[in-house]
């Protein structure tokens, strides 16, 4: 059964597992398999581009799922952890998407000028941030929480999906000990390597998608 708890009005989920006093999600679509190709996608920036994943073939990409409200988002970004990582992802060539799914009236849902005020913000530097509020893009991949994370190499094919770190916590003092798993699957990915631990459970805010239109 699933096991339910609330972290300042914002429902918690793990992925691919339970962990105690957390909700458990099962997805209504299968998430995308290690080494297959990773599913594309089109989205409208923050900027009002139009951005598909399959232009950046060739490219190492990471997708990032977020909530600027959810309290998991907010250690990461307020201990400048989610920035730096970005900034280590672009210097060595990888285009970060950072992708918002939260739908009018749901928690997290951005405007593009409240998405581009955020990153400026919170001097964030993903090369874009991508608005789902139809949730296709979340769909696509069985993002569940935020933050939600996926690496794709430059063939198209997934490489590594779940977690940002091994700390299921909101307390910002769990950055101090984490592991993060999103760095060396981006090392191992951008040299040509094997992920070492390619699928964790993720864990953070649910993500609440817009219902599904015939």
């Amino acid at each position: 059964m699933d096991r339910r708890t609330f972290l300042t009005g914002a429902a918690v989920a793990t992925a691919a597992g339970a962990v105690p006093g957390l909700l458990t999600v099962r997805p209504a679509q299968a998430a995308p398999a290690i080494g297959s190709p990773a599913p594309d996608f089109q989205a409208v920036s923050a900027t009002g581009e139009t951005v598909s994943l399959s232009q950046f073939k060739g490219k190492v990409v990471v997708l990032e799922w977020t909530n600027h409200d959810c309290p998991f988002v907010r250690k990461h970004y307020n201990g400048d952890n989610m920035q730096a990582l970005q900034r280590e992802a672009r210097d060595q060539g990888v285009v970060w998407l950072t992708i918002v799914s939260s739908p009018p009236g749901e928690q997290g849902h951005v405007t593009p000028a409240q998405a581009q005020e955020l990153s400026e913000k919170r001097k964030a530097v993903p090369a874009h941030v991508l608005l789902d509020p139809k949730g296709t893009a979340g769909r696509a991949y069985a993002a569940q929480v935020t933050p939600h994370m996926y690496v794709i190499d430059g063939a198209g094919a997934l490489r590594y999906m779940g977690a940002i770190d091994d700390k299921p916590s909101a307390n910002p003092e769990t950055l101090k000990t984490a592991a993060n798993y999103v760095r060396p699957a981006v090392a191992a990915v951008v040299a040509g390597k094997a992920v070492e631990t390619p699928v964790t459970r993720a864990y953070g805010c649910s993500i609440k998608l817009a219902p599904q239109t015939t």
